[in-house]
């Protein structure tokens, strides 16, 4: 599911809780990834049209009511030019579903220890 930066987290909704972003540019460096022998990254790789949009993911077995994470989609400046990209750190080994608007799958993404795994946006 594409949630824009402007609505509640689906936790924070539980909570009560309304979520604010910062959606400027980062820069070379300013993400830091935790990689392990069952732990990977995931970068899913976005449309300048998605800036500023959650975009979320979760266990593939879990099906599509089951626990998701999210992260944002920021602008990357980098000394070869500007991209649009989601990190996701962290994240156990394993197939992971990427979710478009409507509840409906845009891709699936496999997770290895130690890796950073790369998802392209559909279309």
């Amino acid at each position: 599911m594409i949630v824009s930066h402007a609505r509640v987290h689906a936790e924070g909704a539980a909570a009560g809780h309304a979520a604010a972003h910062a959606t400027g540019a980062t820069g070379a460096g300013s993400v830091v990834l935790e990689l392990g022998e069952d732990i990977g990254v995931l970068v899913l790789h976005a449309p300048a049209r998605l800036h500023g949009t959650e975009i979320e993911i979760s266990p593939e077995n879990s099906g599509p009511h089951g626990r998701r994470t999210h992260s944002l989609v920021r602008e990357r400046a980098t000394a070869s030019g500007t991209s649009y990209a989601a990190v996701y750190p962290d994240v156990p080994a394993g197939r992971y579903t990427i979710w478009g608007d409507d509840g409906v799958a845009a891709g699936t993404a496999v997770i290895s220890g130690g890796q950073v795994a790369s998802f392209h946006w559909p279309g």
